[in-house]
């Protein structure tokens, strides 16, 4: 995806599509590897587990940073928000004329994810419900991390959402940062591991202030422990799925070459045993 940053179509989802969207990230990561967090898009499984952390049913608006070529927006569109709901903030100028032909109805910003408050500010007039993340934030230095978290805060309620996916095994977000700068107060969950994605990756879902508020209601602790249970059941029962039918569709495929290399060998053997027979007429009729 890239650093800075459905209503499906007839192409979605073709080889030849995806073939080109890995061109294009290849390219950006060449031209500036920094700021690029990967050299292909997330996959379908990646972008789908960071979409089910956010709830259709939620007002507001979703600002999407660093969409590159729109595998996340495409999965939040599945799960039930409107493109006009989106905001998709990119640095790339030639990713962004691509999301605007993909999401005419989204709003497409060209400008620094990074400096957020600084990029919207002007551009959006309704509550921002959650902000997910596809940077490359183990580029940046730990203050660049926390200034964003603290801009994406500023922006939601008490219970809006910054979700964020990292190839690392620790928290893109640090609780005791480099520097001296003072801890952004939020609390944070993690999702299993999206095995289905090369490399794999995990979710990260960060919330402001949340163990004040759970102090004040004991049982949300629980019930946010429960739900982040569920979703990982639900994301290793897609990821199970996905391996057995990857496994039928290999042994029927095997089956089939099986199934033509005997009526290959059988075709062969009729044709030998035909021509032995015409051969032994010959002879006969001699």
């Amino acid at each position: 995806m890239n650093g800075r940053g459905r209503v499906k179509s007839p192409n979605d989802g073709s080889p030849h599509r995806g073939l080109a969207d890995e061109a294009r990230f290849i390219r950006a990561w060449l031209d500036n590897p920094m700021t690029t967090g990967a050299v292909s898009p997330s996959g379908r499984f990646l972008a789908a587990a960071m979409a089910r952390h956010i709830e259709p049913a939620t007002e507001g608006l979703v600002v999407e940073l660093g969409p590159g070529t729109g595998p996340v927006t495409q999965a939040l569109l599945r799960r039930g928000f409107a493109q006009e709901r989106l905001v998709l903030v990119e640095f790339d100028a030639a990713f962004c004329k691509l999301l605007e032909r993909r999401f005419p109805r989204a709003k497409v910003i060209q400008g620094d994810a990074i400096r957020l408050r600084e990029t919207l500010a002007g551009k959006i007039d309704q509550p921002v419900a959650a902000v997910v993340s596809s940077l490359p934030l183990l580029n940046m230095p730990d203050n660049q991390r926390l200034a964003l978290l603290e801009d994406a805060f500023a922006l939601m309620p008490p219970e809006g959402r910054f979700v964020q996916f990292t190839y690392g095994l620790v928290s893109p977000m640090p609780k005791k940062p480099k520097g001296g700068r003072p801890m952004v107060a939020f609390t944070s969950e993690v999702s299993a591991h999206v095995w289905l994605n090369l490399p794999p990756a995990r979710v990260w879902v960060y919330r402001a202030g949340a163990e004040t508020t759970a102090k004040k209601r004991p049982g949300e602790a629980v019930i946010l422990k429960l739900k982040a249970h569920a979703d990982r059941m639900k994301l290793d029962l897609l990821e199970t799925r996905a391996k057995v039918g990857h496994e039928i569709r290999l042994r029927k495929a095997k089956m089939k070459h099986g199934l033509e290399k005997a009526g290959l060998e059988k075709a062969a053997a009729l044709s030998d045993a035909r021509l032995r027979d015409a051969r032994l007429k010959k002879l006969r009729d001699r």
